[in-house]
Formats: C-alpha cells, structure tokens, sequence
C-alpha cells in the first residue's frame, strides 16, 4: 500500500499484525529507519498503530555555502588587465 506523507512524498505502507510486531518490534523499528518506509500495526485486522521514519529537517538552500569560500583581496577595487577585441 502507498500513502502521502507531509511533504507529499509518496512512502510504501507495510501492514503487520499486532502479535507478529510484538515479536519482532526491534527488527520492525530498524526496518522503518534503514528502508524510510511506513509501518501500518493491525489488531484483528483493524490499524491501531502506525510506525512511521522520523524526517530529518531539509537543509535551507539559502546560506548552505556559507564558509566554503575565501576572498583574497579588496572586491571593489577595478582590476589592471587589459582587453583584447577581436573583429
């Protein structure tokens, strides 16, 4: 099954019984963090629950390059070369 989740993102649903994800929770948990996928838990066929990959903060596009550059020299001040036109 496919869901929706906050960001629009379409994300795989897995459903698992109740008794079954008592048994293996633990396995079930690193399932959800490695595979980023959805856990749906159903109790006589019903979702009680639903275990679903924690979304790390999307990083700003603005200011990412913040610190990766270095400025040798005055920016503002006229440069001394000379152009060359070719006709």
């Amino acid at each position: 099954m496919n869901m929706l989740n906050d960001y629009g993102d379409i994300m795989t649903v897995t459903t698992i019984p109740a008794g079954e994800f008592k048994a293996k929770c633990l396995h079930v948990i690193d399932d959800v963090n490695k595979k980023r996928q959805t856990v749906l838990v159903t109790k006589r066929g019903k979702p009680v629950a639903k275990i679903i990959p924690i979304q790390t903060e999307r990083k700003n596009i603005f200011g990412c390059m913040k610190g990766t550059a270095t400025i040798k020299g005055d920016l503002t001040k006229p440069i001394d070369l000379g152009w060359e036109i070719n006709e």
